[in-house]
C-alpha cells in the first residue's frame, strides 16, 4: 500500500502507482503511470476521482488508513473513463450515503457503467460551487478534454486545481511532486499533451480562458506528477502548444454533389482547415477542367475526395479524377474520403478503394487507432443526408487530426 501523501491541510493523495507496462488506448506506457485520487478531510469528507478497477482494493485500503468509506459525504468524478472511475462501484458500495458529483452527461454514463440507478447525484456545471465544510469546490466544465463529459474542480481555500487528465504525465513515480522528481519531467509532460490533448487544442484554449483568473498554487492531475513548483510554466506549455500558428501547407477538397449536401460538407471541411491556418481550396470537379484539378492535386499536401451516392456508385466527374491518381506521385500527400448518402453510401467506399490503389497516405479509422490509440477520429467521413451537430463535431476532430499528421505531431 502506498503511503498517503499530504498536499495541503487536510488534503491527501490516496491513489495508486502502476509501474507495469500499461496498455493504454492500444499503446503501451513503458514508464507506467499513476492513478491519482484525492481525499479532502473536511466536515463533509470528499473523494475526488478514483483509480483503475484493477487497483480497487488497494485504493479502498489507502482510503481506510485515513477514514472509513462510510464516512464519505461526496464523491467527485471529473471524468468517467475507467482509469479514473473504475473503483467507483466499490467505493459507492462502501460509502452508501455518499452523493456523486459530476456533469449531467457524466451522470448518464456513470449510472450505466456502474449500475448506480438508485444513487443520489449532484449535477454541476460552469460556475457551480459546493461547500464541503471548511473548503469550497468550484466546478468548471471542460468538454472534449478529452471526452465530452469532463470537468475540473478547484479548491478555493487551498488554491489547488484538480483537472483530471489535463496537465498529466504518464510516469510511474514515487516522488509524487514535480519538485521531488529525479529528472526533468518536461519531455513526458509534453509527450502526454501531444498524445491526449493536442487533437483537442481548440478546447484547450477554451479551458485556459476559464481558469486564467484562478490563483493556482498546486495542480493535482489524475496521472503522474502533482505540480507545485513553477506551476505557471506548465500552464504556459499548454497555452503555447495549443495556439494556432502559420503553417505552410495546403488542403484541397474535391467534391461531386447531387443535391448540394456533399457540397455543404466540403465547405465545412474547408472552413475547419482554414481555422487551423491551413490554406484551403475547394473544387466541384463537375465544373472545372480535369487538367486544372490535377494541377491543384499536385500543389496540395492533403486532398479530401467526396461524392454523393447514386446507384451504389460515385457521381459526375469524380471517377475520371480518381482514375488519374496512379499517374501522379502522391507519396508525400495525405488523402481521405467523405460523402453524403441516403441509403447505403457505397460511393464513399468506392472513393476509398481508389485511394488505396494509389500511393497516397490514406486516412482510415482502423489505422489511426492502431498508430495513436485515438478512437474518436472517423475516416472515411460518412454523413447520412445532411450533417447534424454531432457529424460536424466529428468532422472538426478529423480535420484537427489531419493537420496534426501534416505537422508530424501524431504518428503516421
Amino acid at each position: 500500500m502506498e503511503k498517503n501523501i499530504k498536499l495541503s491541510e487536510n488534503i491527501f493523495w490516496i491513489g495508486k502507482v502502476d509501474d507495469r507496462d500499461v496498455p493504454f488506448h492500444r499503446l503501451t506506457l513503458t514508464k507506467g503511470t499513476t492513478y491519482n485520487s484525492y481525499l479532502l478531510m473536511t466536515e463533509s469528507p470528499t473523494v475526488i476521482d478514483t483509480v483503475d478497477l484493477s487497483f480497487g482494493k488497494e485504493f479502498l485500503d489507502n482510503l481506510k488508513s485515513i477514514i472509513e468509506p462510510d464516512k464519505i459525504k461526496y464523491i467527485v468524478i471529473n471524468h468517467t473513463e475507467p482509469d479514473h472511475s473504475g473503483a467507483l462501484g466499490g467505493l459507492a458500495a462502501k460509502a452508501k450515503n455518499a452523493i456523486i458529483v459530476c456533469t449531467k452527461l457524466a451522470e448518464i454514463e456513470l449510472k450505466e457503467m456502474y449500475k448506480l440507478y438508485d444513487r443520489e447525484f449532484l449535477i454541476v456545471g460552469d460556475g457551480d460551487t459546493l461547500d464541503i465544510g471548511g473548503k469550497t469546490l468550484n466546478f468548471i466544465e471542460t468538454p472534449y478534454l478529452h471526452t465530452a463529459e469532463t470537468m475540473i474542480t478547484y479548491c478555493l481555500e487551498d488554491k489547488i486545481l484538480f483537472p483530471c487528465d489535463i496537465f498529466s504525465t504518464h510516469v510511474a513515480n514515487y516522488d509524487y511532486f514535480n519538485d521531488m522528481a529525479k529528472e526533468d519531467i518536461s519531455a513526458d509532460y509534453i509527450g502526454y499533451y501531444k498524445l491526449i490533448m493536442h487533437p483537442h487544442r481548440r478546447y484547450v484554449q477554451n479551458m485556459l480562458n476559464k481558469i486564467k483568473d484562478l490563483d493556482i498554487q498546486i495542480i493535482a492531475p489524475s496521472h503522474g506528477y502533482i505540480l507545485r513548483d513553477n506551476v505557471q510554466s506548465f500552464i504556459d506549455i499548454y497555452d503555447n502548444m495549443s495556439k494556432s500558428t502559420e503553417i505552410n501547407k495546403k488542403a484541397l477538397i474535391l467534391y461531386s454533389t447531387m443535391t448540394g449536401r456533399t457540397k455543404k460538407i466540403a465547405t465545412f471541411i474547408m472552413e475547419k482547415f482554414q481555422e487551423q491556418n491551413i490554406v484551403s481550396e475547394i473544387i466541384n470537379v463537375n465544373k472545372v477542367e480535369k487538367n486544372e484539378v490535377i494541377k491543384a492535386i499536385n500543389e496540395a499536401d492533403v486532398i479530401i475526395f467526396g461524392s454523393s451516392t447514386k446507384y451504389a456508385d460515385i457521381i459526375g466527374n469524380m471517377e475520371d479524377i480518381l482514375k488519374e491518381l496512379n499517374a501522379i506521385n502522391l507519396e508525400h500527400k495525405i488523402g481521405a474520403a467523405f460523402g453524403s448518402y441516403g441509403w447505403s453510401g457505397e460511393a464513399i467506399e468506392v472513393v476509398q478503394d481508389y485511394l488505396n490503389q494509389s500511393n497516397i497516405k490514406v486516412l482510415s479509422t482502423s489505422d489511426i487507432i492502431k498508430s495513436t490509440g485515438m478512437i474518436d477520429i472517423e475516416f472515411p467521413i460518412r454523413i447520412r443526408f445532411s450533417p447534424q451537430e454531432e457529424d460536424l463535431k466529428n468532422i472538426e476532430r478529423a480535420v484537427i487530426y489531419t493537420v496534426d499528421r501534416l505537422l508530424g505531431i501524431v504518428p503516421n
